[in-house]
Protein backbone atom coordinates (compact mmCIF):
# COMPACT_ATOMS: atom_id res chain seq x y z
CA UNK A 1 0.00 0.00 0.00
CA UNK A 2 1.42 3.39 -1.01
CA UNK A 3 1.50 6.36 1.37
CA UNK A 4 -1.02 8.18 -0.83
CA UNK A 5 -3.43 5.23 -0.77
CA UNK A 6 -3.10 4.89 2.99
CA UNK A 7 -3.73 8.62 3.46
CA UNK A 8 -6.80 8.49 1.22
CA UNK A 9 -8.19 5.50 3.10
CA UNK A 10 -7.50 7.11 6.48
CA UNK A 11 -9.18 10.34 5.40
CA UNK A 12 -12.22 8.53 4.00
CA UNK A 13 -12.65 6.54 7.21
CA UNK A 14 -11.78 9.40 9.59
CA UNK A 15 -14.08 9.43 12.60
CA UNK A 16 -13.96 10.23 16.29
CA UNK A 17 -11.54 7.75 17.82
CA UNK A 18 -10.28 7.41 21.39
CA UNK A 19 -6.82 8.72 22.28
CA UNK A 20 -4.18 10.23 20.06
CA UNK A 21 -2.35 8.64 17.15
CA UNK A 22 0.43 7.33 19.40
CA UNK A 23 -2.03 5.64 21.75
CA UNK A 24 -3.93 4.08 18.87
CA UNK A 25 -0.67 2.82 17.38
CA UNK A 26 0.24 1.22 20.70
CA UNK A 27 -3.11 -0.56 20.81
CA UNK A 28 -2.66 -2.00 17.31
CA UNK A 29 1.01 -2.90 17.75
CA UNK A 30 0.27 -4.60 21.08
CA UNK A 31 -1.75 -7.32 19.35
CA UNK A 32 0.28 -7.55 16.12
CA UNK A 33 2.03 -10.90 15.69
CA UNK A 34 3.88 -9.77 12.56
CA UNK A 35 5.56 -6.46 11.58
CA UNK A 36 3.09 -3.88 10.23
CA UNK A 37 4.05 -1.38 7.55
CA UNK A 38 3.44 2.34 7.97
CA UNK A 39 0.67 2.28 5.36
CA UNK A 40 -1.18 -0.52 7.15
CA UNK A 41 -0.78 1.27 10.48
CA UNK A 42 -2.05 4.55 9.00
CA UNK A 43 -5.15 2.80 7.73
CA UNK A 44 -5.69 1.00 11.05
CA UNK A 45 -5.44 4.13 13.20
CA UNK A 46 -7.09 6.38 10.59
CA UNK A 47 -4.30 8.96 10.44
CA UNK A 48 -2.05 10.39 7.69
CA UNK A 49 1.19 8.52 7.02
CA UNK A 50 3.35 11.52 8.00
CA UNK A 51 1.57 11.76 11.33
CA UNK A 52 2.04 8.03 11.90
CA UNK A 53 5.77 8.29 11.14
CA UNK A 54 6.12 11.11 13.67
CA UNK A 55 4.20 9.16 16.29
CA UNK A 56 6.33 6.04 15.71
CA UNK A 57 9.53 8.08 16.13
CA UNK A 58 8.16 9.58 19.36
CA UNK A 59 7.23 6.13 20.70
CA UNK A 60 10.69 4.75 19.88
CA UNK A 61 12.31 7.65 21.71
CA UNK A 62 9.97 7.21 24.69
CA UNK A 63 10.62 3.47 25.00
CA UNK A 64 14.39 4.00 24.59
CA UNK A 65 14.45 6.58 27.38
CA UNK A 66 15.81 9.36 25.18
CA UNK A 67 14.41 12.12 27.44
CA UNK A 68 16.16 10.76 30.52
CA UNK A 69 13.51 8.29 31.68
CA UNK A 70 14.66 4.68 32.03
CA UNK A 71 14.41 2.57 28.89
CA UNK A 72 11.52 0.10 28.85
CA UNK A 73 12.02 -3.67 28.90
CA UNK A 74 10.66 -3.75 25.36
CA UNK A 75 11.40 -1.74 22.24
CA UNK A 76 9.64 -0.75 19.04
CA UNK A 77 11.67 -1.72 15.99
CA UNK A 78 11.24 -1.59 12.22
CA UNK A 79 12.07 -5.02 10.80
CA UNK A 80 11.53 -6.12 7.22
CA UNK A 81 9.67 -2.94 6.35
CA UNK A 82 7.25 -3.23 9.26
CA UNK A 83 6.96 -2.19 12.91
CA UNK A 84 6.58 -4.49 15.89
CA UNK A 85 7.27 -4.70 19.63
CA UNK A 86 10.26 -6.80 20.69
CA UNK A 87 11.83 -7.72 24.02
CA UNK A 88 14.89 -5.54 24.54
CA UNK A 89 18.03 -7.53 23.74
CA UNK A 90 19.50 -7.58 27.24
CA UNK A 91 16.38 -9.34 28.56
CA UNK A 92 16.27 -12.12 25.94
CA UNK A 93 17.92 -14.76 28.13
CA UNK A 94 15.72 -13.97 31.12
CA UNK A 95 12.52 -14.12 29.07
CA UNK A 96 13.61 -17.34 27.35
CA UNK A 97 14.37 -18.91 30.74
CA UNK A 98 10.97 -17.84 32.06
CA UNK A 99 9.10 -19.22 29.07
CA UNK A 100 11.12 -22.43 29.20
CA UNK A 101 10.39 -22.79 32.90
CA UNK A 102 6.67 -22.32 32.30
CA UNK A 103 6.54 -24.86 29.51
CA UNK A 104 5.38 -28.38 30.38
CA UNK A 105 7.72 -31.32 29.90
CA UNK A 106 5.68 -32.52 26.95
CA UNK A 107 4.32 -30.49 24.07
CA UNK A 108 0.57 -30.00 24.02
CA UNK A 109 -1.55 -31.35 21.19
CA UNK A 110 -1.89 -27.80 19.85
CA UNK A 111 1.89 -27.36 19.87
CA UNK A 112 2.43 -30.68 18.10
CA UNK A 113 -0.09 -29.80 15.41
CA UNK A 114 1.45 -26.35 14.90
CA UNK A 115 4.93 -27.86 14.78
CA UNK A 116 3.78 -30.34 12.13
CA UNK A 117 2.36 -27.57 9.96
CA UNK A 118 5.59 -25.58 10.20
CA UNK A 119 7.70 -28.65 9.48
CA UNK A 120 5.78 -29.56 6.32
CA UNK A 121 5.01 -26.06 5.04
CA UNK A 122 8.18 -24.13 5.86
CA UNK A 123 9.00 -21.42 5.28
CA UNK A 124 5.60 -20.31 6.57
CA UNK A 125 4.13 -17.28 8.36
CA UNK A 126 2.08 -17.36 11.54
CA UNK A 127 -1.01 -16.26 9.65
CA UNK A 128 -0.61 -19.16 7.21
CA UNK A 129 -0.26 -21.61 10.09
CA UNK A 130 -3.30 -20.08 11.79
CA UNK A 131 -5.27 -20.38 8.54
CA UNK A 132 -4.44 -24.07 8.23
CA UNK A 133 -5.22 -24.84 11.88
CA UNK A 134 -8.19 -22.42 11.99
CA UNK A 135 -7.07 -21.13 15.40
CA UNK A 136 -4.78 -18.43 16.77
CA UNK A 137 -1.26 -19.86 17.09
CA UNK A 138 0.63 -16.90 18.59
CA UNK A 139 1.28 -18.40 22.03
CA UNK A 140 2.02 -21.84 20.58
CA UNK A 141 4.62 -20.42 18.18
CA UNK A 142 6.23 -18.52 21.07
CA UNK A 143 6.46 -21.79 23.00
CA UNK A 144 8.05 -23.58 20.04
CA UNK A 145 10.52 -20.71 19.61
CA UNK A 146 11.43 -20.87 23.31
CA UNK A 147 11.93 -24.63 23.05
CA UNK A 148 14.29 -24.11 20.13
CA UNK A 149 12.19 -26.30 17.82
CA UNK A 150 11.37 -23.54 15.34
CA UNK A 151 13.16 -20.34 14.38
CA UNK A 152 12.63 -17.14 12.41
CA UNK A 153 14.15 -17.80 8.97
CA UNK A 154 13.51 -14.56 7.11
CA UNK A 155 10.71 -12.20 6.15
CA UNK A 156 8.22 -12.48 3.31
CA UNK A 157 9.46 -10.27 0.44
CA UNK A 158 6.02 -8.76 -0.20
CA UNK A 159 4.27 -8.61 3.18
CA UNK A 160 7.23 -8.39 5.54
CA UNK A 161 5.70 -11.16 7.66
CA UNK A 162 8.17 -13.33 9.54
CA UNK A 163 8.76 -16.76 7.98
CA UNK A 164 9.26 -19.68 10.35
CA UNK A 165 11.02 -22.99 9.90
CA UNK A 166 12.23 -25.88 12.04
CA UNK A 167 15.66 -26.22 13.63
CA UNK A 168 18.32 -28.91 13.78
CA UNK A 169 17.15 -29.60 17.33
CA UNK A 170 13.83 -30.88 15.97
CA UNK A 171 15.67 -33.26 13.65
CA UNK A 172 17.69 -34.49 16.62
CA UNK A 173 14.55 -34.99 18.70
CA UNK A 174 12.92 -36.93 15.85
CA UNK A 175 16.09 -38.92 15.18
CA UNK A 176 16.25 -38.01 11.49
CA UNK A 177 18.88 -36.33 9.34
CA UNK A 178 16.68 -34.14 7.16
CA UNK A 179 13.09 -33.07 6.58
CA UNK A 180 12.98 -35.37 3.57
CA UNK A 181 12.75 -38.26 6.03
CA UNK A 182 9.44 -37.02 7.41
CA UNK A 183 6.57 -39.33 6.47
CA UNK A 184 4.26 -38.08 3.70
CA UNK A 185 1.00 -36.50 4.73
CA UNK A 186 -1.97 -38.70 3.90
CA UNK A 187 -4.14 -37.37 1.06
CA UNK A 188 -7.08 -38.06 3.37
CA UNK A 189 -5.86 -35.21 5.58
CA UNK A 190 -6.30 -32.55 2.91
CA UNK A 191 -6.66 -29.13 4.51
CA UNK A 192 -7.37 -27.34 1.26
CA UNK A 193 -3.81 -26.06 0.98
CA UNK A 194 -2.11 -26.91 -2.29
CA UNK A 195 1.12 -28.76 -1.84
CA UNK A 196 0.71 -29.46 1.88
CA UNK A 197 1.53 -33.11 1.24
CA UNK A 198 4.95 -32.12 -0.02
CA UNK A 199 7.88 -31.72 2.34
CA UNK A 200 9.48 -28.34 1.79
CA UNK A 201 13.07 -28.21 2.94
Amino acid sequence: MTDETADATAEADREELPGGVAQRLEAILMIADEPLGVGALATAVKAPVKEVRRALAALVADYDGVEGAPARGFELREVGGGWRFYVRGEYDDMVAAYIGGQAPARLSQAALETLAVIAYKQPVTRSQVASIRAVNVDSVVRTLLARGLVTEISTHPETGAILYGTTDLLLQQLGINSLEELPPISPLLDDGSDGFDEVMA
